[in-house]
């Protein structure tokens, strides 16, 4: 009889033991499962400020190439944003120099953008949703002009006013920077340009013999690169008690997630 007591005891302290197993398995569910969902919501919303932007960078593109047309000026729709490449002549033989007759070309350039709809969206009612989505979440539209300066791969004489292709090519880029921001009001700060000097070629000239065909490809390789693009980022706060406050808003919000 008594080891029948001591099996219903046992049995009943099983129970006990396995009944607190069912709800902490049922609550951790719940959390996975909210956790999926808080993923999926995280997603959908960054899919939306993606889509948006490629919209927004889609008629950006459709409106600079109706607006552009010149032979040594190309225009593409990359992975970096709008790309816009300018060749032929533009500058003086290994000087910065910008050729006069290039000079209204990078003007209009400028002044097409400074009124395409990548600086106009708070003036457009179909993007009204990508602003205040953007608002809710301290976050801005940022939109980059940046100049990338390509050389071919002939090595400057020792008289020459820059040291190698790189300082050549950074020098040429900020150039046609400085003439973009003072043709129109694009602020400085949507502005960055680099040099790549001859590292970056179009066509490896280094196989051909021919000596007009090598010429050809040097000139070809020789250009600068406007790239247009816009992401999202943190809004540039005027202080650091807004910057701090932005953070903590930000970590709460997180918080209640």
């Amino acid at each position: 009889m008594q080891d029948l007591n001591s099996l219903q005891s046992q049995d009943s302290s099983d129970e006990g033991a396995q009944a607190w197993a069912i709800p902490f398995a049922d609550m951790m569910t719940l959390l996975l499962t909210l956790f999926i969902l808080l993923l999926v919501i995280l997603k959908e919303s960054e899919k939306f400020v993606d889509q948006q932007i490629n919209l927004l960078l889609k008629e950006t593109y459709e409106q600079l190439n109706k607006e552009i047309d010149n032979e040594n000026v190309s225009i593409e729709r990359v992975t970096k944003g709008i790309q816009i490449t300018l060749r032929g002549n533009l500058f003086q033989s290994m000087k910065a120099n910008v050729n006069k007759s290039y000079i209204p070309i990078i003007q209009d350039i400028s002044k097409i953008i400074e009124n395409c709809k990548l600086f106009k969206i708070e003036e457009t009612k179909k993007y009204s949703a990508l602003v205040d989505f953007l608002e809710e979440r301290n976050e801005e539209l940022n939109v980059e002009i940046r100049c990338e300066g390509h050389t071919d791969d002939a090595i400057l004489p020792p008289q020459s006013d820059f040291k190698n292709n790189w300082e050549l090519s950074s020098a040429r880029s900020l150039r046609v920077v400085n003439i973009m921001n003072a043709a129109s009001s694009i602020s400085e700060k949507y502005f960055s340009y680099n040099g790549y000097g001859e590292f970056r070629p179009l066509i490896n000239v280094s196989g051909i013999d021919d000596f007009q065909k090598k010429k050809q490809a040097r000139a070809y390789n020789r250009r600068v690169e406007i790239y247009l693009d816009a992401f999202a980022r943190l809004k540039t706060r005027s202080s650091e008690d807004e910057f701090l406050k932005m953070l903590n808003d930000k970590f709460n919000k997180e918080e209640k997630l």
